[in-house]
C-alpha cells in the first residue's frame, strides 16, 4: 500500500484497514472469476487502486455528493472512491452479475456502507447524480446521450455535475464532437510511475 499513502497520506487508520484489506480480497476473487486481467492482477495497486484514486486529485467530492459508477466490474473505480469519501453515496452499475457480485462481497466484507449496486443496463437506472464516473468502459459519444438525463441540475461541488472518465492513448477522436466543452487532465501530472504517462482524466459537464 506505499504507492497509495506516498500520494494519500491523509487516509486515517479505518480508510488504511480498508485499502489494506482490498489488497487481499481482489486477488482472491480473480483467482475464482477474472474480474482484472491475470496478468495485471499483481500490479493491482497501481494500474487499478491509485488509478481510480487519480479522481480524487481532480474533483473533491463534497459530503452529499451522489455519484453513480457506470460500467463497474468488480467496482472500479468505485470502491476506492467510496473509501476515501465514506460522506458520499456511489451507485455502481454493470451488466455483468458475477463481476458485480464480487463488488458487493468486497464492499461487504471492509464494511463500506455508501454503496448501492445494480445488476443492468444504464437504461434501467433511475434517479439523479452529481456525476458519472466510468474506468474505459465505452466511446464519450455513446456514454453521453446514456447519461444525460441522470445528472442533476443543481451542483454541489467546485466542479459543475457531469461525466468523469479515466481514460488512456490517444482521445483526440473521440473528444473532437464535444470541442471546446471536454476537459483533459493528464494523471502524470500527479503520480509519477510509468503507468500514468498516458492516463487521463475526461471531464464533461452536463
Amino acid at each position: 500500500m506505499e504507492h497509495i499513502l506516498k500520494y494519500f497520506p491523509e487516509l486515517n487508520e479505518r480508510q488504511r484497514e480498508q485499502m489494506a484489506q482490498v489488497e487481499v480480497l481482489y486477488p482472491e476473487w480473480n483467482a475464482k472469476i477474472n474480474v482484472i486481467s491475470r496478468k495485471d492482477i499483481d500490479n493491482l495497486e497501481i494500474n487499478h487502486l491509485l488509478h481510480s484514486l487519480g479522481l480524487v486529485k481532480f474533483v473533491k467530492f463534497t459530503p452529499g455528493t451522489r455519484v453513480m459508477d457506470l460500467g463497474t466490474g468488480g467496482g472500479l473505480p468505485g470502491i476506492p472512491l467510496a473509501i476515501y469519501y465514506p460522506e458520499v453515496t456511489f451507485h455502481l452499475v454493470d451488466r455483468i452479475g458475477k463481476k458485480l457480485k464480487v463488488a458487493q462481497d468486497i464492499a461487504e466484507r471492509i464494511g463500506l456502507t455508501n454503496v448501492t449496486f445494480q445488476h443492468g443496463d444504464v437504461k434501467e437506472v433511475k434517479g439523479k447524480f452529481d456525476f458519472v464516473v466510468s474506468r474505459a468502459v465505452m466511446d464519450l459519444g455513446d456514454m453521453v446521450p446514456l447519461v444525460k438525463r441522470l445528472i442533476a441540475t443543481e451542483s454541489r461541488n467546485a466542479v459543475p455535475n457531469g461525466l468523469i472518465c479515466l481514460k488512456g492513448g490517444n482521445l483526440s477522436g473521440e473528444v473532437s464532437k464535444f470541442k471546446n466543452q471536454v476537459l483533459i487532465d493528464e494523471l502524470s501530472s500527479y503520480f509519477k510511475e510509468e503507468f500514468f504517462k498516458t492516463k487521463k482524466i475526461v471531464y464533461l459537464p452536463l
